[in-house]
């Protein structure tokens, strides 16, 4: 490079004494410029590399009978002139010199930047506290990436550029179940936001906050159908609660203030579509980005009082109420325990919502149904009468519709989704339960804890029977997580996988002050690695509860094995994910499920890699496990390193 300009051009070394050969082409790229060089006859021409019919990349074409032909369509240029012969058109060419150090060129000084629509709309992104994005830039979404890519280098905002689009989107819905707060995944039009859906599709059953943000074709073309073209609000649908395209006479900064608010206060997925040409559109003079200020009401809404005062008469007349919490709780734990502890009564939750009360705890008792500890189903079976927070009643939850039921809710279509309940009551549930405790204060409850304790005891008990006994092939799933127990801290995040894991998992880990992230009502296989990512992100922001915080996924062979690049994502943004992977070679639950039914064990069976040999070959830390004394030595290495790292355990095939 050099420093001697003119007024408006400056002058820039290109190419290096005989480095093109004559009759030959070659792209450079000189700042945000790429010209096509070329060397006709001893003399040497500098062309914009872009053709202007459809984009042609000229550097790549070639000179034929003396004229430079497009490599896309066939136009022909002169190679040193850029005109195109017989037409009017053409190529812009550069004063070209050719000194004693090489081939330089003049260009012109760079304007500076004209801020977009899509500045301004990235800006508002960062207004509503989107602070992570995930995706993959792509030729139809360059202008908004662009954008992004301000913010990123202002220190706004974050972005991970992903191997696959569903991994972004479950990244972006496990921090949206995790935080309580938007971040946002993006794709290019066609297959790229159509492979969002099924990680989209997670958020918006689990009701996790997600700005999704898709490319589309130039409007010109929207229609009879361009290539990569689809009908994105109709591919999205029911998805997206919310879906709006952006538009040329949009109000860009309102657009982005409704996808923001109604991601949040919705809990679910707002889509932007972005078609090509209006990503670099000059924003209005003086546009400001929008923001939350008045946008968003105080949530915390009292139920009414008559729905009070029948769950309290309700309870009154009993002595054993048990507790039922689910992911609809998880903000809001401090008061629903406080109620718990007031009442002496237990407190069973779904499995999403595992870890939102302590297995320490002297009223806790683990995990209702099927993924669950018999503690929790033998409280229910005795107890009196159920009190439910933000549970939604799945079938693999099995709440008992023989109980007598209060249930609390902030959605009105979750209150007897399924089945009646005797005391429906709408409202924010800190607030209710902070109204129940002191509406009964006095009241006489037999207090629990001694049962609790009874029954805890009893299921240790078994675990040690289980991690004595030798069953088969390969390190039972007993030994993995009492391994895990002794190891994981008490505050880690962690992500888990669909299939055996999970089950074993929310069978025999207990978790202590853990967050637990997983595919809820989707159960969708491959949730559990690129849901770490997302947990991962959020323990960069200082000054949250999740700060500082370690980060493990558990996953089966099968689950990681569909999002398996992304290992590579970890190890290029350093990612601190310590996996640990049960490999038994084999969908272990399915091979379960066809058994139970009756059917012969079929296609069930997986040809893996070695996973630990993989993860040193990503960059990453890879240690393999094949005997249950090995798993503490290998979980705590696996946990100390900083940065990706993955424990492959050899585990018994089918057991749980």
């Amino acid at each position: 490079m050099s420093d001697e300009k003119t007024p408006s051009h400056t002058w820039l070394k290109v190419l290096e004494p005989g480095e093109l050969a004559d009759g030959r082409v070659k792209p450079v790229t000189c700042g945000h410029r790429t010209l096509c060089m070329t060397r006709h006859e001893g003399r040497f021409g500098a062309l914009d590399n872009r053709c202007p019919h459809q984009g042609g990349p000229l550097g790549e074409g070639s000179i034929e009978k003396g004229l430079l032909r497009c490599p896309w369509h066939g136009w022909d240029y002169d190679p040193l002139t850029g005109k195109a012969p017989g037409y009017d058109d053409g190529v812009e060419a550069f004063e070209v010199e050719v000194r004693d150090d090489g081939v330089w060129v003049a260009l012109p000084d760079e304007e500076p930047h004209v801020r977009t629509v899509t500045d301004v709309m990235a800006e508002t992104m960062v207004a509503w506290g989107i602070r992570h994005v995930w995706g993959m830039v792509g030729h139809s979404n360059l202008g908004l990436a662009d954008a992004l890519r301000r913010r990123a280098e202002a220190g706004e905002l974050s972005f991970y550029g992903i191997r696959h689009e569903g991994a972004a989107a479950f990244a972006a819905s496990a921090y949206g179940k995790l935080t309580g707060r938007p971040a946002a995944c993006l794709a290019i039009a066609g297959p790229g936001a159509t492979n969002l859906l099924t990680g989209l599709w997670d958020a918006n059953v689990d009701r996790a906050p997600v700005l999704a943000l898709t490319g589309q074709v130039d409007t010109q073309v929207l229609g009879p159908g361009a290539f990569q073209e689809i009908d994105l609000v109709a591919a999205f649908g029911r998805v997206a609660q919310w879906s709006q395209p952006v538009l040329h006479s949009s109000r860009h900064a309102e657009l982005v203030n409704l996808a923001a608010k109604s991601a949040i206060l919705n809990r679910g997925v707002s889509h932007l579509i972005f078609p090509d040409e209006v990503q670099t559109l000059p924003a209005l003079a003086g546009a400001q980005p929008g923001g939350p200020e008045g946008r968003l009401p105080a949530r915390e809404i009292a139920p009414p009082a008559e729905a009070v005062d029948r769950a309290v008469e309700l309870l009154e007349g009993l002595r054993r109420p048990a507790i039922v919490v689910g992911h609809g709780a998880r903000f809001v734990m401090a008061e629903v325990l406080a109620l718990a502890e007031q009442l002496g009564a237990p407190v069973l939750t779904t499995f999403k919502g595992k870890g939102l009360i302590s297995d320490d705890h002297p009223l806790g008792c683990g995990v209702l149904g099927r993924s669950g500890t018999p503690i929790a189903s033998w409280i229910m079976n005795e107890a009196d009468a159920l009190v439910v927070f933000g549970a939604s009643f799945s079938n693999h939850t099995g709440i008992s519709p023989k109980k007598k039921t209060i249930q609390v809710d902030y959605d009105p279509m979750t209150l007897g989704k399924f089945h009646a309940v005797d005391v429906p009551v709408l409202g924010e549930i800190g607030v209710t339960a902070r109204l129940l405790r002191e509406r009964l204060a006095g009241s006489p409850f037999d207090d629990q804890r001694g049962t609790v304790a009874e029954r805890w005891a009893l299921w240790r008990s078994e675990k040690e029977r289980r991690l004595a006994e030798e069953r088969g092939r390969g390190i039972s799933s007993s030994a993995v997580f009492a391994a895990m127990n002794r190891q994981v801290p008490d505050d880690a995040i962690l992500a888990v996988d669909v299939g055996n894991n999970a089950y074993s998992f929310g069978r025999y880990f207990e978790c202590r002050r853990q967050a637990v992230l997983m595919s809820g009502y989707l159960g969708s296989i491959g949730f559990g690695y690129p849901a770490a990512m997302g947990a991962w992100a959020a323990t960069r922001e200082q000054g949250t509860p999740f700060a500082g915080r370690k980060v493990v996924a558990v996953t089966g062979d099968g689950g990681f094995g569909q999002y398996l690049g992304e290992l590579t994502t970890a190890v290029k943004y350093g990612m601190d994910v310590t996996h640990v992977l049960l490999d038994n070679s084999e969908l272990g639950k399915i091979s379960k499920e066809q058994r139970a039914g009756g059917w012969d064990v079929w296609q069930t069976s997986l040809v893996n890699p070695d996973f630990a040999a993989y993860a040193e070959n990503c960059g990453g830390l890879g240690i393999r496990v094949e005997k249950a004394e090995d798993l503490r030595p290998a979980i705590e290495r696996g946990l100390a390193h900083q940065g990706p790292s993955l424990v492959e355990i050899i585990s018994s095939a089918g057991q749980l």
